[in-house]
């Protein structure tokens, strides 16, 4: 596609210019670049053309945020999501008449759009111009949410169209070349854009996150972007801020959450709902605006090992993260760790195995099309329905470009995620950011924890490597060390007691066998304490040498004085225990068996 830059500085008031100040109107046939967050590209189509329009935005929150907005009242605007139907949408068209309006809809309700326009009778594909909003979201969703891509079929169809986004993935669908489409750039010139960012690798997030959190403004508002509400809800376990916290994230989630008893998660964006910790999922990095009287920190959070799909992109992710907030904000902060396991392959390679996979896939096809063997045609189809190139094509079996562009972009990010280095010099790439590497090292990292929270190992597994840790705390008092062990406590309370109590080599000895561990320490304990010299002093206050005692009492006796030194005896006692503290023979006491204590042996 060919590119068309356009340079623009700010305006006579030293701001920094909205769109309707630097383009009349978005052109048709347009991918439009516009570099920085907040120019108004939706408000611009909404306010400044004279047209109707569609405009689809990949999540509800911005769609009620826009409708909910008063400026935007006098626009006859209507938002079409879940929950809204197509006779509504009918009933909006007719009551505006030949007025202009402006549709925006999720990509999921464009399907009710069309329907309304059928009912209407009015060719939708020259009533309205089509505006795709945010449009790298169709690339970066498109693996988990297939139905992002539905309108795309129809979007070129239209006469009048545009995508546009202040972070373009590159598009390969040839769709846009045969209908000469152009990539329109704004160029800032002679003013700062760029923002600080401090990029901070680590071997433990959370340790490092707790870290932070001693530090944070007990009166101002934190707000952490992550993308895992299990790994939200674990942050906000263990800072224990589950009182103080607020979470914004996708209908499921909040559902998730409340079956944790948590309260305070929501789907829509609201500022009475801020609290001083705010956690958003990736449904509220794009597109919605918040607007704060303070500047508050932002922590963007990755923990490749938790969850690979908390990986933030620099490019789009934290470019539209650090645009969120309208008044600005006083730090941002990355806290991630990386995986030398992840691969960082060219772009040339990425694109290759794509090929590849495409190749493997249409051979095998041709062999299940001309199979005529029943079993033979199921093998085939079974193997097709496994490869990575069946999840590349749409419902018809087509190519779905965006789902390779998908696959290229994330095979990408993967690389980033591979060393911290790599992702320094991709923030560095961005031309966004100022940006502020830093290191954190601690002694047990995620992947230590990973390993005793791996639920794929035997119990055996497990044990050895909390047994193996433990003995790398020895003689560690520091904080760290002491919470580590809490960890390992919470993972498998028992093998950490059984460390403590018979240590590494008798656990190695008894081959780990539960049974086997339990017996040894319930015999450590009883020498320990049996031995020990209350013990010992009481027995041999009630106990004589030279004496005879009855058989019966000595059980009696030593029973009472195990319970006052609490003494958990691995069997029965008999009067046989006495001989673990005295030399004994027997005799008689008249004629009643007895033992005479001949000498002392503790």
């Amino acid at each position: 596609m060919k590119i068309e830059y356009i340079d623009f500085t700010l305006n006579k008031e030293g701001k920094i210019p909205y769109l309707t100040e630097i383009i009349p109107q978005i052109p048709t046939n347009t991918i439009l670049y516009k570099k920085l967050t907040g120019l108004g590209a939706t408000y611009s189509e909404l306010s400044n053309t004279n047209r109707s329009s569609i405009i689809v935005e990949p999540n509800v929150p911005v769609i009620v945020g826009k409708c909910n907005d008063p400026k935007h009242k006098k626009h006859n605007l209507f938002g079409v999501y879940e929950g809204i139907y197509t006779k509504d949408i009918v009933n909006f068209i007719e009551q505006k008449g030949k007025k202009h309006f402006k549709l925006l809809t999720t990509p999921e309700s464009f399907r009710k759009v069309k329907d309304a326009f059928e009912i209407l009778d009015l060719d939708i594909y020259s009533a309205a111009f089509f505006l795709f909003d945010e449009c790298h979201k169709i690339v970066k969703d498109v693996d988990y949410r297939a139905d992002i891509t539905l309108p795309l079929d129809d979007f070129f169809q239209f006469d009048n169209k545009a995508l546009v986004s202040a972070t373009p993935i590159e598009l390969s669908d040839p769709r846009f070349n045969k209908q000469d489409f152009k990539i329109l750039e704004l160029r800032p010139q002679d003013f700062e854009y760029k923002k600080d960012i401090k990029v901070c690798w680590t071997t433990n997030v959370l340790q490092l996150i707790k870290n932070l959190h001693s530090k944070m403004n007990p009166e101002g508002h934190s707000f952490f972007f992550v993308n895992s509400t299990d790994m939200i809800y674990s942050l906000m376990q263990q800072l224990e801020i589950l009182d103080k916290s607020t979470v914004f994230c996708a209908p499921k989630s909040v559902n998730k959450l409340k079956e944790h008893k948590f309260k305070k998660a929501y789907d829509t964006w609201k500022k009475q709902d801020v609290s001083q910790y705010n956690f958003l999922t990736s449904r509220f990095f794009n597109a919605f605006d918040i607007e704060l009287e303070e500047r508050p920190d932002i922590y963007i959070i990755s923990d490749v090992y938790v969850a690979e799909h908390s990986m933030v992109d620099p490019f789009t992710d934290a470019v539209q993260i650090a645009g969120r907030f309208r008044n600005g904000v006083s730090s941002i902060n990355h806290i991630y760790n990386t995986n030398q396991d992840l691969p960082q392959r060219l772009l040339a390679e990425i694109k290759l195995t794509v090929r590849t996979f495409e190749k493997v896939y249409s051979t095998i096809k041709k062999y299940y099309d001309v199979a005529t063997n029943r079993a033979v045609r199921d093998a085939l189809s079974a193997i097709m329905n496994t490869s990575p190139f069946k999840s590349m094509l749409d419902e018809e079996g087509n190519k779905n470009w965006f789902a390779i562009d998908n696959y290229i972009n994330e095979a990408k990010l993967k690389g980033y995620y591979h060393d911290k280095e790599s992702l320094w010099d991709a923030y560095k790439d961005t031309d966004m950011f100022y940006v502020l590497p830093c290191s954190q090292y601690y002694k047990f990292s995620d992947l230590d924890r990973l390993k005793i929270e791996d639920k794929s190992q035997s119990i055996k597994e497990k044990r050895a490597i909390i047994v193996s840790q433990l003995e790398e705390l020895e003689g560690d008092t520091t904080s760290l060390a002491i919470e580590y062990k809490r960890t390992l406590i919470n993972a498998d309370a028992f093998i950490v007691e059984a460390y403590d109590t018979i240590g590494r080599e008798k656990i190695e000895e008894l081959n780990y066998s539960q049974s086997k561990i339990r017996e040894a320490m319930i015999l450590k304990r009883f020498k320990e304490n049996s031995k020990g010299t209350e013990a010992v002093e009481l027995i041999k206050t009630s106990f004589k040498v030279g004496q005879k005692y009855r058989i019966s009492w000595i059980k009696n006796e030593i029973k009472r004085i195990y319970k006052l030194c609490n003494v958990l005896p691995p069997k029965a006692v008999t009067s046989d225990t006495i001989n673990e503290y005295f030399h004994t023979s027997p005799a008689y006491i008249r004629k009643n068996r007895a033992l005479l204590l001949i000498s002392e042996k503790v």
